[in-house]
Parts: structure tokens; sequence; C-alpha cells
């Protein structure tokens, strides 16, 4: 049975910011965050309140990121907008992906305002142009339309986070979500690493599509979008 590791799950932004995306982010003191057209997240290294100063430091005005923390301390300068409680779940290595069903083809930089526009139809504002920077992403096409995506998103050393993964409406039930996240299953297999993934605990269409597939559930974390007054 997979597991993910506590020390690194707690906190799974700033892990892949201080090692494998490092090269996508910026950091001052104890606090850490992704590019602004990269992705919108942030982390400290503990929620004090020179940590979120810190970070209130790296913001622009106005501008918002999600952190992953469970208790923040409140500051004048920053405003504490919306709560997401997410389940992180893993896929257990002795679950084997079936064989290939449908052609899937690979994403690159060429295909990201695509990508934008496909993911801002599902969940608006967490993909960006360079989001496809954090990872390998796939898709499907009908016709020349990128209809389905999937892709890697948190990088941490053996665990790769399984994101971005929607359908357009007019093409759901087809299958093309799940079809996508094997193919990421059997890349990550073939490397020795761990599929995961984050899903709010509300979406209960998503959480038992993963079910189906052979997911469990690891944590129950919670994210804070916080926002930059001034």
């Amino acid at each position: 049975m997979a597991e993910l590791p506590q020390e690194l799950f707690a906190n799974p932004i700033y892990h892949a910011l201080i090692t494998k995306q490092s090269h996508l982010g910026v950091s001052v003191g104890a606090a850490y965050r992704y590019l602004a057209d990269v992705a919108p997240f942030a982390a400290v290294v503990e929620p004090t309140k020179t940590a979120l100063q810190q970070l209130h430091s790296l913001l622009t005005e106005g501008e918002s990121v999600w952190v992953m923390e469970e208790d923040c301390p409140s500051i004048a300068e920053l405003l504490f907008e919306e709560r997401l409680e997410c389940l992180q779940m893993v896929l257990p290595a002795e679950v084997l992906p079936p064989a290939p069903a449908m052609e899937i083809v690979y994403l690159s930089d060429a295909d990201a305002p695509e990508m934008v526009a496909l993911t801002t139809l599902a969940f608006p504002g967490f993909f960006r142009r360079r989001t496809c920077e954090m990872g390998s992403y796939y898709g499907i096409r009908s016709e020349g339309e990128l209809v389905a995506m999937g892709g890697e998103r948190l990088m941490l050393d053996g665990y790769s986070e399984i994101s971005g993964v929607c359908t357009h409406p007019a093409h759901r039930g087809k299958g093309y979500a799940a079809n996508i996240i094997w193919h990421l299953v059997r890349d990550h297999q073939r490397a020795g690493i761990v599929s995961w993934l984050h899903v709010s605990s509300m979406n209960h269409p998503a959480i038992e599509l993963y079910r189906r597939m052979g997911f469990t559930v690891a944590h129950h974390v919670v994210l804070h979008r916080i926002r930059r007054k001034n």
C-alpha cells in the first residue's frame, strides 16, 4: 500500500518549491511562492506572523494565493478570503493501469492557450500560462480541438501529483479523464514514482472516479486563499 509521508504532505507546496520546482518560484525568508504565471500557490515554513509578513512582500496589491495551513494567525496586511478542504489521494503500487484505450497526445508550451481555456471551464484561475512547465501534460483532441487534458503539478522526490484533469462539457461521459490519468500513472510506474492528487472534499463525482480507479485517501488538508490588501 502506497503512503504519503506526513512530513512531506502536510506542506507539499513548500517542499516542491525548495527542491524539484525551485526554478519556478521565488522566496523571502520563510515564505515561498510560485511565479504568478505558473501557479497560485504559496507556502511558509511555519505559519507565524513573521512568515506571513514575508509572504505579503511577495504579493502584488490585490493578488491572492492559496496556502496549505490548518491554522494561520491574522495580520493586518492579508485578508483570509476562502477555506477549501481537500483530500490527498494516492494510488497503491499494486494497482496496475489497463492497456491504452484511445489516442492521447503530448501537450507542449505551444498548447498553453488551449489548456488555459479548457481548465477555465472547470476551475477558473488555477491553471496559468506556464503551469504546463510544472510537469508533463497530455490531452485528447476531437476534430483538432482539445477536449480533455491532465498532467503533473506539485513534484516531490518520488511523488508526482496528477492535476489539471478536465473534460469539455460536450465530451464528458466518454472515459477521457480516466484514460489520461492512466496514461500518467503508466509514466509514473515506469519511473518508480508514486501517483497522488488533491481533490476538493465536496467534489463527490471526482472522488468516486478516483476510488473506482484504486486511489485511496491518505490525508485531509486545508487550503486558505489569502489576498494582499495593500
